[in-house]
């Protein structure tokens, strides 16, 4: 997540507006087996996966193809062929505030890359229409992806792609190697994997006085907790206007959960907040607020107040004990 900080132009000195909200002078797992056939088990016995692992290899082929030619031209329309959900609502803003990044940066995005060291898992066959792909970049070797494939309008598309520090947990698998796919309806201790979008939301909102107050401490519950805190004491434009947040519905509400072979839940889930910058009453004589660049590229115009939309989605283990974010992902949507 990237809150905006706003800085302050002096009544004397109109100047171009940096990153942020500025003020300015105005008056106004393994996987399952191929066919479905189990090494020495009866084929007509053995249970079958979602996909088998010959078809979920050719989805992600063809996904990573197709990804690369759309991020090099940005064309949202081609992506849509291969990607959907939350992951491609947030793909389309991305295409659109490319022209306000630094030459470096565009650069690398446009680049062709992909994806390594693959790892499939793959549900049982009548317990979900999902799966996914677990994997590293050919950019960047450090980190791992866990890629989700859903059935959307008869087709599998991608549609959440999470990066984690490390390696996320195994799944479990049966002996036939298909993992189990969890309700993301069903509690899981404290939550349920569909409720882990709205504990999130809340520690920017709250700090985590509602729903994310059960939430296990971790880097981005501290984060958020932190960007409540400074957003609540400092404001922002040294003091001048506030900045606060709210929980949104996320673009799609599909959360994904996979049983852990340690026994826990592995949570796939969508995230949304909205970012108010408000210009206190007693400067709106003298004063405004500016989009940045970033914000222009959205829609937002200058005035006493710009609203930010942010859409993500994030990663968690649960337990009967614990519920903990262990990674989380926003994107810039809209502004106004």
């Amino acid at each position: 997540m990237s809150p905006h900080s706003p800085r302050v132009v002096r009544l004397t000195r109109l100047k171009p507006a940096l990153a942020g909200v500025a003020l300015a002078l105005t008056l106004t797992a393994c996987g399952g087996t191929d066919d479905g056939k189990a090494a020495g088990a009866d084929a007509d016995a053995a249970p079958q996966g979602v996909v088998t692992r010959a078809a979920a290899e050719k989805i992600a082929d063809h996904y990573q193809e197709v990804n690369n030619k759309a991020n090099a031209a940005r064309d949202a329309k081609l992506l849509a062929t291969v990607e959907a959900g939350q992951v491609h609502t947030m793909d389309k803003a991305t295409y659109t505030l490319f022209e306000t990044w630094p030459e470096k940066q565009q650069k690398a995005y446009a680049k062709p890359f992909t994806y390594e060291d693959r790892s499939y898992v793959i549900p049982r066959k009548g317990t979900a229409t999902w799966f996914a792909v677990q994997a590293r970049s050919s950019e960047d070797k450090d980190n791992s992806v866990l890629l989700v494939f859903d059935k959307v309008g008869g087709t599998y598309k991608m549609v959440l792609s999470l990066w984690t520090d490390g390696e996320p947990p195994k799944p479990a698998v049966d002996r036939h190697g298909l993992a189990e796919a969890v309700d993301p309806a069903a509690k899981v201790g404290r939550f349920a994997p569909a409720d882990l979008g709205a504990a999130y939301a809340d520690l920017l909102a709250t700090g985590g006085a509602k729903e994310g107050k059960a939430l296990a401490a971790s880097a981005p519950v501290t984060e958020a907790k932190k960007t409540f805190q400074e957003a609540d004491t400092k404001g922002t434009a040294d003091g001048m206007a506030t900045k606060m947040f709210f929980p949104e519905p996320p673009a799609d509400p599909s959360t994904y959960a996979l049983r852990t072979a340690g026994g826990g839940v592995l949570a796939l889930f969508p995230a949304a907040h909205k970012q108010e910058t408000l210009l206190k009453e007693r400067y709106r004589s003298s004063a405004s607020l500016v989009p940045s660049d970033e914000q222009s590229a959205l829609g937002a115009i200058r005035g006493d107040l710009i609203t930010d939309m942010f859409q993500g989605q994030g990663t968690a283990v649960l337990t009967p004990k614990s519920a903990r974010i262990t990674a989380v992902d926003f994107t810039h949507v809209d502004a106004k």
